[in-house]
Order: C-alpha cells, then structure tokens, then sequence
C-alpha cells in the first residue's frame, strides 16, 4: 500500500499539538532517558522508543483501566490508554528525538462480522530510509505479536476487506478530529466504547 502525506511539510510531522506535547516534561524526560540509553543513533531511538510504548504501557482494553487519556504526557503518566493514545505517545516521543512521526489508521473487522473498530498506528521516517513505516504500540498479549519492523510490516492485527475492513492510507500529523473529539470527550472506556468511530 502507498502511504499517502497529508501535509506535503515533512516539518508538520515533527511540531507539537494538544495530543502530541513532546514539550511537556513527562515526555521531554522519558526522551531524554531513552536517548541517554541508545545514543545518537536514530534507528536505536526510534526501536526504544516504539519497545518502551508497547510493553511499559498497557492497552486498556487488556488492564481494564476504565481512565481515557489522550495526550500524550497523560499517556506516559497514567501508564495506560487505548491504541489511539498510545500512538500518541509514541509519536510524541519520536518528534521529541527529531524523527518525524505520523498518526494513521486501520477500520478493523474481525472474521465473524463482529463491531467494526478504528485503530491507531504510527507511521516514522527515518533519515536515511526516505520513505515512510508503519509501526503499531498497541501491546503484545495471546495472539497478538507487533514488532518494530522498518521493512516489513508487523502489526497487531491485519485488516480483512472481504469483511469491511480498510488500510487507511493517509499520514495525519495531528490525530483525526473524530478519533480525537471520542478521546476528548468519553467519561470513560465503556462511554468511549460506545462513541469511538466506527470509520474515518
């Protein structure tokens, strides 16, 4: 699949927002942290950031934690968030070392027909790649193994289009609005349940 760049600005996919704020202190620390631990090599970085994201912070949906955080330094404080937040982490953690990051995402459908579902990815550019991967922190358990894969894809789930599911090709540099306004706005995981979109 082509992945196509929403903003021609390769810029745009390394600012801060509400969601991605690398200039809070929680995430200018935990960058801090992960560059001391790796050096000054991007690819090292980038591997420790995506590791940290995906095995320190429990997807929700598998701790049970019913708190909704979307920023990405409530993300690393709360130690929890559903995949759309935890892609915000990780992709605050990647601008805050330099390498751009982009939000994308997937309409998932499992084989039975069961609830479509919007889930979240990063997608990262190295220096010395010149092109775009994505990558996904959602957090190994039974039957899911993600990995950080620069040439190959290794994400959580794969998409079924036969059944609806869709690859969602664009690179967003801020979250999508209706991702981000669920986020904004559940009570809770059960209320985000109910209100996170079904499609983009």
């Amino acid at each position: 699949m082509e992945l196509i760049q929403d903003d021609p600005d390769l810029s745009a996919y390394l600012v801060a927002d509400a969601a991605i704020d690398h200039q809070h202190p929680r995430v200018r620390e935990t960058a801090q942290r992960l560059a001391a631990e790796t050096g000054s090599d991007a690819y090292a970085y980038a591997k420790a950031a995506f590791t940290f994201v995906r095995d320190t912070i429990p997807h929700s949906a598998d701790s049970g934690d019913q708190r909704v955080p979307w920023r990405a330094s409530d993300v690393l404080t709360t130690r929890n968030g559903i995949c759309c937040a935890k892609s915000h982490a990780l992709a605050a953690l990647l601008r805050a070392g330099g390498i751009p990051a982009a939000l994308c995402y997937q309409r998932l459908v499992d084989e039975e027909g069961g609830e479509p579902l919007v889930h979240g990815l990063v997608a990262l550019r190295l220096p010395d790649r010149g092109r775009w991967a994505r990558i996904d922190p959602r957090g190994n358990r039974p039957g899911v193994d993600a990995r950080f894969s620069l040439d190959r894809e290794r994400l959580a789930w794969p998409v079924f289009p036969a059944f609806g599911g869709v690859d969602y090709p664009h690179l967003y540099a801020a979250p999508h609005p209706k991702v981000l306004e669920a986020l904004q706005e559940a009570r809770d995981r059960r209320h985000l349940g109910e209100t996170l979109p079904t499609a983009l």
